[in-house]
């Protein structure tokens, strides 16, 4: 399969240091290769930018001046670092891309355009305003890509999503991946679609190989900063924490840093550069602990996160698999880690018996976390 693709693309393998696909790219790239539609659900993890990446850059005509190809997704954060990926796997190509993110200051946006990027790299809204300002020209666009499927075909995102599809080619290429596909998505996405095919990938054995546990303190909703003030202080740990309301963010991020505790905090009304400095910060380890809304985290790829804390009960079982994907990456252990009040508790004990997972109670005893019945004869160190 890698063997099909241009000679850029099979160096920039070689030097990635990837062994052999994963299973969504060697179901995937061929079917986009070959022009197909698809709509493709594999889990958080699984590779699944490259899956589409790979084949888009594949088919790009570097020599044509027009735009080529279009992916979204449905934040500012996903979009950078899809376009990240990008910079990297198109490297010595020549091929042009760029990525327009609202939120981000719309002259410069205007300059990059004049270079005539092959790929745009883009949030639905912002795209739609330069289409119709006609600075966008989708006439000769052949791919369109949705990432996070399931989050750009949201009510608020919808319209805007298929005013794009429809402004490319005719015969155009859609290709839509999601983490997880709920069944009216699904349907969405086949009204977009021509003649899809329908790729599921169940669990990556290769990507996720690494043991994830599934434990979970019992609490009430006042007692649930003093834990994630000490889940804060575990040592060589790497912290993304959930949380559904951005309002209690601040509560939480004011209380943590009187303790003097190493936090960020990530929501989408912060400004652009404040996200991408936190983001970085937590990346690189200056920050052992991010709090942040599922749609600030959505799609992230954070290398090496140890722990992942539900502060808030997540409102299904697929924002449960969506969090707990963002640990125990590619052969990498992790932690997920739930606050929950009794109520919660069955709640999450009937998502783990359906999601196959053992769940486990645990407490806090001396800055450990330990089963319960080991707080009273654990030996002191």
């Amino acid at each position: 399969m890698l063997n099909t693709l241009k000679p850029f693309l099979q160096e920039a393998w070689e030097k990635s240091g990837f062994q052999q696909p994963t299973s969504i790219q060697e179901a995937a790239i061929p079917l986009i290769s070959e022009g197909k539609d698809l709509i493709a659900e594999s889990p958080t993890g699984t590779g699944k930018t490259l899956a589409y990446l790979l084949p888009l850059l594949n088919k790009i005509d570097v020599n044509a001046q027009s735009l080529q190809a279009v992916v979204l997704a449905s934040s500012q954060e996903l979009v950078m670092q899809v376009y990240q990926e990008f910079q990297k796997w198109s490297e010595g190509s020549g091929i042009r891309g760029t990525s327009i993110i609202g939120g981000a200051n719309l002259k410069r946006q205007l300059e990059k355009l004049k270079k005539r990027p092959h790929v745009i790299f883009a949030t639905p809204g912002r795209l739609l305003e330069l289409i119709k300002q006609k600075k966008v020209k989708m006439h000769e666009v052949k791919t369109v890509v949705l990432d996070e499927g399931d989050q750009l075909l949201i009510p608020e995102h919808l319209h805007t999503v298929q005013n794009i599809v429809k402004s490319a080619l005719s015969d155009r290429q859609v290709v839509l991946f999601s983490a997880t596909m709920k069944s009216a998505t699904e349907k969405l996405a086949k009204e977009m679609t021509n003649k899809p095919e329908v790729l599921r990938i169940e669990k990556d054995e290769m990507a996720s190989s690494g043991e994830v546990e599934h434990i979970y303190f019992s609490c009430e909703p006042r007692d649930k900063i003093k834990l994630l003030e000490k889940i804060a202080r575990l040592a060589n740990s790497k912290t993304l924490a959930f949380i559904n309301d951005i309002g209690e963010i601040q509560v939480f991020k004011e209380k943590m840093l009187f303790k003097e505790l190493s936090i960020g905090v990530l929501h989408s009304d912060m400004k652009k550069l404040e996200r991408q400095e936190t983001l970085k910060a937590f990346r690189d380890g200056k920050i052992k602990m991010l709090i942040a809304t599922d749609i600030a985290a959505r799609g992230l790829d954070i290398q090496g996160v140890t722990h992942v804390v539900q502060i808030d009960f997540p409102k299904d079982i697929s924002q449960y698999v969506h969090r707990a994907g963002r640990t125990g990456r590619m052969g990498a252990n992790g932690t997920i880690i739930s606050l929950v009040t009794e109520r919660e508790e069955r709640e999450l004990k009937r998502y783990c018996s359906e999601l196959n997972v053992p769940l486990h109670k645990r407490v806090f005893y001396q800055g450990q976390i330990v089963a319960q019945e080991q707080r009273g004869n654990k030996v002191k160190r």
